[in-house]
């Protein structure tokens, strides 16, 4: 035990809220939510682990409030009235969370009528009387008065503990000089800066029209709050002068509010906060009945139980090979030990590469990971290699690594053109299974230095062939690998900003010293050796091997060779239309100023929604929490629908400016200098539904129909000598739909080859006109969205009912449709996730949310996920055919440089249009076979010329 005590209390309470808020909801095996529950545990974790990594507490407890209202509401009624219930969905998870501090053995503190901050103030005090030392962990500003104070000792006691604050979010410790950072005085003022500024979350009034700047300002020129309000009959004449003599009385009550309280009685003695040995089975039987499964894993991997309170990561034995030999890790190990960054190598030499080549060929598989020195794998440079053949059996190959001045001295390491030319039989040996996380990004990396590296597999794509939109243990359902080694390896990685720091003092990744470096790189191709043993295995356990090994990993290459091809654009054609969209944003933005009749700044939804709803008195603006009015598309679609002309001026407005900045503007600068085309950068789970998404710039939000869209399209161009051509997929989903739902009017109109929309508007109105046919277009896609009766009466101008009866008749006439809504609906709600014809899996873990804007959203996505996903299967089917089939035909000169939704762009010489038109439309519309047969035809409509614009 240290010679002197130091107490760590935990402001519990905003540990709820934060694991709440940061997390996707989450049910335990009993469907009882436990979201905020799980990030508790893992919170609460994770700081007993950093602590125990650190100095260690000697005692420790978990201060929580009991109830909403304290003493305080008896001076002041309105005292945190701003605050609203709390969510529904939270309120049965507060006595899980007291469950889950005692399972870990930890004191629960908390009492009826006092707020959390009330006892942790005086638990402090009456600490640091005692000589113990206090680290207070929140970011409470109220609990910032306390920091840097150190008490008078009780008699028999040498010297008084001291407090300060620890930030978990921000991993900082707060002492008096990041107190002064923060408000601009000392914590023993802090209570009267907030005394005048006042808090909107605890409903304290302070001094209306006073900020936190102003207040600082005054408690720093007058040195407290009294003497600040005391001046105030002397000042000049100011609004700032009236609003201290009105707002005094406040600023005096407010000063009482924001006094922590630091003479508690106390309910538990500070020595019954000693920490001891964690008996294992309160802990385990509390992660078990919860289902979090990865934190029993992480407890029962450990040999033996913890020690004592924070020994939550006990070591474990390393399994690297002393003996070096080449027989690599055949097998994954069915348990795994914990990362251990001091096991890796940093190989330097060419003999020690060749070593982990001879290993890794033995192996035949090796997890690879490049570092670089940009996000952009086009422009980047190649710094170094990480290999990894087995749990912390990694190493890092160094490659450019030294200071960015000539004169720096470099660290021994094998040169770079050197290490290539060794490493380029493994990365392109077919024997030998190459893994990485994204591993997109390093094929194109080390292709622009000649190799061409496969087989591949990914296990970022893995996870999402199996766990898309699911979030698995409440950490969230993304596909990262910071996200993934939490949720499965219970690992929390070393960061690129650990390693390089962020802002002005940040380094490149070649400057960071080797031990750093190979910590960090080598721990990610640790992290994805790991990976790719867990996740591996439950494709096939899962039903995920199908669409994983059909559809996806094959594509990986495909869309790889598409971003370095990437594709031309016309910079001068760009530069005139920014200017042509500046000239009319000008225009418009004068239109929109005399219409309100004041200048204001559009970009600002406060500003805007102001001049909207409180100048121009329009009705039905709505306040967030905020407290400004929404101004969002919908809220200006329904203006315009009112016949407020300055709502139409703003979309307008709002449409170029977007297009401005995001492709007009973005795209010239997104020319690379060496290729000067732009190279987009596809992800391959960007989309929830396993469409293809892209950015760097984004392609998928060109407006498709507009003559704006076709401009910016036109600005996409062929080399000299050949012409673009562009093959899309027509009324895909609603084909789709047509054999998903077995509607047979449907499968007969595209049999025929009729006008779907007017087959529609038909059966709908009884006739076909200009209007019917636009009425069926929007209703046919937007019932498979599941669209309710206000979004269709929105879209169409109608009242609700009469949107209601249209979907009624849609359903009469198509009563297909409706099974299949009420069908994939009742799957979708019994197993959790949707799927599609070829397999692939869709989670909604909130399809039976308590929330009724979460299930809705949810029923919306579900009916849909089948219906999108089989149609990006097929397209992507269709791309990993293609080149083959190009090839085949004598064509492997042709280009394929994009795919945008239903779209593909390919890039050919103009006398080549003939014979490569039937071998694109053959392969797009045979790419479901033999896997699925449709009942319905699938359509392509192809087009070229010298621009996407024209070919579209």
């Amino acid at each position: 035990m240290a010679d002197k005590q130091h107490l760590y209390l935990v402001d519990g309470s905003s540990y709820i809220f934060r694991a709440y808020h940061r997390l996707p909801p989450l049910t335990d095996p009993e469907g009882t939510p436990v979201g905020a529950v799980y990030g508790y545990t893992t919170m609460l974790w994770k700081l007993a682990d950093d602590l125990d990594k650190a100095e260690g507490p000697t005692h420790l407890a978990v201060i929580l409030d009991k109830g909403s209202t304290s003493f305080r509401n008896e001076i002041y009624p309105e005292y945190k009235a701003n605050r609203p219930d709390p969510p529904e969905d939270l309120v049965p998870q507060f006595p899980l969370i007291r469950d889950a501090t005692r399972a870990f053995s930890l004191p629960c503190i908390e009492e009826a009528g006092l707020e959390a901050d009330d006892l942790i103030a005086s638990y402090a005090r009456e600490a640091t009387r005692k000589g113990w030392d206090v680290t207070i962990v929140s970011s409470d500003k109220d609990l910032m008065q306390l920091v840097g104070q150190c008490a008078e000792p009780d008699d028999g006691v040498a010297e008084g503990g001291c407090i300060d604050m620890l930030d978990t979010m921000k991993n900082v410790r707060i002492g008096p000089d990041e107190v002064i950072e923060k408000f601009g005085v000392p914590p023993e003022l802090v209570g009267d800066v907030l005394a005048l500024m006042g808090d909107s979350v605890d409903n304290i009034p302070g001094i209306y029209g006073i900020g936190p700047k102003t207040a600082s300002k005054l408690i720093v020129e007058h040195g407290g709050l009294t003497a600040a309000l005391d001046a105030a009959p002397d000042m000049k004449k100011s609004k700032l002068k009236e609003r201290l003599l009105e707002g005094r009385e406040m600023a005096e009550l407010s000063r009482v509010l924001v006094q922590l309280k630091e003479d508690c009685a106390l309910p538990m003695a500070l020595d019954e906060f000693k920490l001891v040995t964690i008996p294992p089975d309160p802990l385990a039987a509390f992660l078990s009945k919860h289902g979090f499964t990865s934190l029993l894993r992480r407890l029962d991997s450990g040999s033996g139980s913890p020690t004592r309170a924070t020994d939550l990561n006990p070591a474990k034995p390393v399994t690297k090979g002393a003996d070096g030999s080449p027989d690599g890790n055949r097998q994954p190990l069915p348990d795994l030990p914990a990362v251990d960054r001091s096991a890796y190598e940093c190989v330097q030499t060419a003999e020690r590469l060749e070593h982990w080549i001879a290993r890794a060929f033995a192996a035949g598989l090796v997890a690879v990971d490049t570092e670089t020195s940009a996000l952009d794998a086009m422009r980047a440079d190649l710094a170094g290699i990480s290999l990894a053949l087995g749990a912390n059996d990694a190493c890092y190959i160094p490659l450019a690594h030294g200071g960015s001045d000539m004169f720096a001295e470099r660290p021994e390491q094998v040169a770079r053109e050197t290490a290539l030319a060794m490493l380029r039989p493994l990365l392109e040996s077919d024997a030998v299974l190459k893994v990485g996380q994204n591993i997109k990004y390093d094929l194109n990396v080390v292709a622009r230095h000649g190799i061409a590296m496969a087989p591949v597999d990914d296990t970022m794509i893995v996870s999402f062939a199996l766990d898309a939109g699911r979030s698995l243990d409440g950490i969230g359902g993304g596909h990262g690998m910071d996200e993934l080694s939490q949720r499965h390896l219970g690992h929390t990685t070393l960061t690129f900003k650990d390693i390089c720091g962020t802002g002005k003092k940040a380094i490149p990744f070649g400057e960071v010293p080797l031990d750093r470096a190979t910590e960090y790189a080598a721990e990610d191709a640790d992290v994805t050796w790991r990976l790719h043993c867990l996740l591996k295995p439950r494709l096939a356990a899962e039903g995920g091997t199908r669409v994983y090994e059909r559809v996806d990993r094959p594509l990986i290459p495909v869309v790889a060779q598409m971003e370095r091809h990437g594709i031309r654009v016309d910079k001068a054609q760009l530069g005139k239309l920014s200017d042509e969209f500046a000239t009319e944003t000008g225009r418009l933005e004068g239109e929109i100023h005399e219409i309100a009749g004041t200048q204001f700044t559009i970009g600002s939804p406060r500003q805007l929604g102001d001049v909207l709803f409180d100048k121009m008195g329009y009705k039905g603006g709505r306040k967030g929490k905020s407290g400004q009015y929404s101004t969002d598309q919908a809220m200006l679609e329904k203006l315009s629908a009112q016949g407020a002309e300055i709502a139409d001026k703003v979309l307008e407005w709002r449409q170029l400016t977007k297009l401005k900045s995001t492709y007009t503007d973005a795209l010239q600068a997104a020319i690379n200098p060496d290729t000067g085309r732009v190279h987009t950068s596809y992800s391959l789970v960007g989309a929830q539904t396993g469409r293809l998404s892209s950015t760097d710039p984004n392609l998928q939000n060109i407006p498709i129909r507009t003559e704006i869209g076709r401009q910016i399209r036109d600005a996409f161009v062929a080399e000299e000598g050949n012409v673009l051509l562009a093959a899309d997929y027509s009324q895909i989903e609603l084909r789709l739909a047509a054999h998903m739902a077995d509607v047979p009017e449907l499968k007969q109109a595209f049999a025929n080859g009729e006008d779907i929309h007017a087959r529609t508007a038909t059966e709908m109105f009884g006739e076909v006109t200009r209007d019917t046919r636009a009425r069926a277009k929007t209703i046919n896609f937007a019932i498979l969205y599941g669209i309710s009766r206000w979004g269709l009466g929105a879209r169409l101008k109608v009242e609700p009912d009469e949107a209601q009866a249209m979907i009624d008749t849609y359903f009469q006439r198509f009563p297909g449709i409706q099974r299949y809504i009420v069908h994939t609906l009742e799957q979708v709600r019994e197993r959790g996730y949707s799927e599609t014809l070829f397999g692939r899996k869709t989670w909604f873990p909130r399809i039976g949310s308590k929330n009724q804007g979460e299930r809705q959203g949810s029923e919306r996505a579900a009916i849909n996920a089948p219906i999108q996903g089989t149609s990006a299967d097929i397209i992507k089917r269709a791309m990993v055919r293609m080149m083959p089939a190009l090839d085949a035909a004598g064509l492997g000169h042709v280009r394929m440089l994009l795919q945008v939704h239903d779209e593909l762009v390919f890039e050919l010489p103009e006398a080549d249009i003939a014979a490569a038109k039937p071998v694109i439309e053959r392969v797009m519309a045979e790419a479901a076979l033999p896997s699925v047969t449709l009942d319905v035809p699938l359509g392509i409509e192809i087009g070229t010329g010298l621009s996407w614009g024209q070919a579209h």
